[in-house]
């Protein structure tokens, strides 16, 4: 596969998600970050500068909601491309992260890995939709 030149933040506290993910992304050719709560993934994100990432909401230390708001706050990070991957389906949750900014809001349970890297590739221009 050939190496894409994009880093993807994976922020996920389940082990298996996160290793299931990372595998996926870096098979596509991405470089890929990992984190495995909010306040890592905030400290990964400002110091990297992924160019998209994959954020879980329910997590320990600081959930992906509170990382989120976090990270607006930041010059980078005001513009940083993040979509949402959680088992949370609450329009209250969908609605606060819409108001944060984030890109996609994406049920883990209704996605395939490989519907999630084709949304990764669509945010960062590498795949047309037809």
């Amino acid at each position: 596969m050939p190496k894409i030149n994009k880093k993807i933040l994976v922020v996920e506290d389940e082990k298996f998600m996160l290793e299931a993910l990372s595998d996926k992304l870096k098979k596509e050719g991405f470089k890929v970050l990992q984190a495995k709560n909010g306040q890592q993934g905030l400290e990964t994100a400002l110091r990297k500068h992924p160019d998209l990432i994959l954020l879980d909401i329910v997590m320990p230390k600081v959930d992906g909601l509170t990382m989120l708001k976090n990270l607006r706050k930041d010059e980078w990070g005001k513009e940083a491309i993040v979509i949402l991957l959680t088992n949370l389906n609450s329009t209250e949750k969908i609605a606060e992260a819409v108001g944060e900014g984030m890109h996609e809001y994406l049920i883990k349970s209704d996605w395939l890995l490989s519907g999630v890297v084709n949304k990764v590739k669509e945010r960062l221009g590498l795949l047309t939709v037809a």
